[in-house]
């Protein structure tokens, strides 16, 4: 099977316990609150308000918001007029949204706690307190929600959902001003022995020899070129990084200290002479951030040694010669953080190719940049950010892949409703191109915008991310798949996955639901697909189907599930659900009314 998204070695990675929800709007208009107070002279008349810089998406947080192949649709019923560009009109109208007539404030944990009601409710972000009584009604999560955050910090909430969020942005007329800072006493300066505290992990310093200088001379010329030999095993689990060079081409290699996967794991990106490479180590994240010290060609590569955990990355010189040094480092270099805790990085790429699947979805191709090499693992997503009418709107996409087909099989007949795979354009050090399926929704923000672009046009395309792990598929027998709609999206690339690496599967299931027959994605290719593959079945069900349907009828309900959910004796299964909000969070529950626990579900989260 395939080791992508492979997480078992990270023993020494911390455990992370989920908490409530709490459901934030899935689009957001531009602006950040530093801009804000600084237009307003805020600084000049409260001194208090220091506000910190937020990195884009906020930090600090975890991410569980629904795959690109979900549709978006509100969780609850919005009443009409109160939409996502309703309360961006309602937050440009000039309201006074705090209640302090433009006052900003410093709130104590007292007053905090006294403005926790429906009309009067305060919640505070990351230190930054804000009214939310005048967003009840527009938030999709409902108000229920939102009052869980009633009057206390509801940093933990917020992070537990939408990490990529621009709150600043969006709650910025709301903003009532900075929690009061407690004074401290008695912190006394660190021992030179003493632990190095990283984001919850306690690691000893690393020695000297581990983390070389940026600007460390190369080694003699007439010494052979080699890679650095691996460290001596070491207590220090932080991993580390040597460079060295040939006349034509600088090398670096970052020891891991790990097994990690052939692929997947590295994110490189080389624009204007800064390098940024990632290396994801399960919930971690190790980054190396440089301006080179000298131009190097646009083409990247990268080479994987799992078992040893090493991954060398090969640049090649635009003039040959020696470097006196690898260049200055940026920040965040040489560190090791939570994924969670990492900001989003984002690169244009450019619009390829659009090719429509049904009535009102398309296959958007998306062509990464030159230098940047970007794999986005099974199950994960990516996030797309665009100016809409002068905001920022962001929202998560689910890739999938060129074609269903594993390899080995035919492509579909062009004439079908998959789009006709195209030649391969990468340029040289690019990764492959990113497919995302969309539902293109007429009264929608992002996809109408989407939909709209022309060839040639450029999108800003996130890292990926997401919860989804391939971990516990290992000794999975039957795969059983549950998808509404464009939730189908990350069952695609399951489906092709499950067929192509996962040899302990005996069967791997899709019930498909859609309101129409012309609503159903890629249906020639799954119909091609059940036919030549005997490990394979669909079934699909109809909420309105015509007279003609000779199929499922209704919506999901326990009777069809029983009969789909079968455990055959000796079998080891596995869910994955995907759809609307409503529709999983029902289907979930049926699911483990049939017997089945929270661990062998995964639910896409809407």
């Amino acid at each position: 099977m395939s080791d992508e998204n492979d997480e078992d070695s990270e023993e020494w990675e911390e455990e992370e316990r989920t908490g409530g929800t709490l459901s934030f709007v899935t689009t957001f208009f531009s602006g950040v609150v530093s801009g804000f107070l600084r237009n307003l002279g805020c600084f000049r008349r409260v001194n208090m308000l220091n506000v910190p810089s937020q990195s884009f998406p906020a930090p600090s947080s975890q991410q569980r918001v629904a795959p690109a192949g979900q549709s978006g649709r509100n969780k609850v019923a919005l009443k009409p007029g109160h939409s996502l560009m309703d309360w961006i009109r309602v937050a440009k109208s000039g309201r006074d949204l705090t209640g302090l007539k433009g006052r900003l404030i410093e709130v104590t944990e007292e007053e905090l706690g006294r403005h926790n009601t429906r009309e009067d409710c305060w919640t505070c972000i990351r230190g930054m307190v804000y009214n939310i009584s005048p967003y009840m009604e527009f938030h999709p999560g409902g108000e229920e929600e939102l009052m869980k955050a009633a009057g206390i910090d509801g940093t933990d909430l917020f992070d537990q959902v939408h990490r990529w969020v621009n709150y600043e942005s969006m709650l910025k007329e709301c903003l009532v001003g900075r929690m009061a800072v407690k004074s401290s006493t008695g912190i006394k300066a660190p021992k030179k022995d003493s632990m190095t505290h990283l984001n919850g992990l306690s690691l000893p310093p690393p020695p000297s020899s581990m983390a070389p200088p940026v600007g460390l001379a190369p080694p003699s010329p007439s010494a052979p070129q080699q890679p650095a030999a691996a460290p001596p095993p070491t207590k220090d689990a932080r991993p580390r990084y040597d460079w060295f060079q040939t006349d034509a081409t600088v090398n670096l290699v970052v020891y891991t200290k790990r097994k990690i996967p052939s692929t997947g794991c590295t994110i490189v990106d080389l624009q204007g002479g800064v390098l940024r490479l990632e290396v994801l180590l399960g919930k971690m994240s190790y980054m190396l951030h440089l301006r080179l010290a000298q131009d190097v060609q646009p083409s990247v590569a990268v080479q994987t040694a799992s078992a040893v955990g090493t991954v060398q990355l090969i640049l090649r010189k635009q003039a040959r010669g020696t470097w006196p040094e690898l260049g200055q480092p940026l920040d965040s270099h040489d560190s090791l953080l939570r994924r969670k805790d990492r900001g989003f990085f984002y690169r244009e790429c450019v619009l390829v190719s659009k090719s429509e699947v049904t009535h009102d979805t398309l296959v958007f191709r998306l062509q990464l940049p030159q230098g940047t090499l970007l794999h986005v693992p099974t199950g994960k997503h990516v996030y797309l950010k665009a100016r809409i009418q002068d905001s920022e709107v962001v929202k998560p996409y689910t890739p999938v892949e060129q074609t269903l087909m594993p390899a080995g099989h035919a492509p579909p007949d062009p004439a079908g409703s998959a789009p006709t795979p195209l030649p391969d354009s990468s340029p040289q050090g690019a990764g492959p191109d990113l497919f995302l399926m969309v539902k293109v929704y007429p009264d929608g923000v992002f996809s109408p915008h989407l939909n709209s672009l022309e060839t040639g046009d450029r999108l800003s395309v996130s890292n990926p991310d997401g919860p989804f792990s391939l971990r516990p598929l290992r000794d999975v027998t039957h795969l059983y798949l549950i998808a509404a709609g464009t939730g189908f999206t990350p069952m695609a690339r399951l489906i092709r996955l499950a067929l192509e690496d996962l040899a302990n599967l005996r069967k791997t299931k899709l019930m498909f639901f859609n309101r129409q027959e012309r609503d159903i994605l890629w249906r020639s290719e799954l119909d091609d697909l059940a036919a030549k593959e005997e490990r394979f079945q669909v079934d699909y069900v109809l909420s309105q189907p015509c007279d003609r349907w000779m199929g499922m009828k209704g919506r999901v309900d326990a009777t069809m599930l029983a009969d789909f959910l079968v455990r055959p004796e000796g079998s080891s299964c596995y869910v994955c659900v995907c759809g609307p909000s409503p529709f999983t969070e029902l289907a979930v529950r049926l699911v483990k009314q049939q017997g089945f626990s929270e661990e062998e579900i995964h639910a896409f989260q809407g």
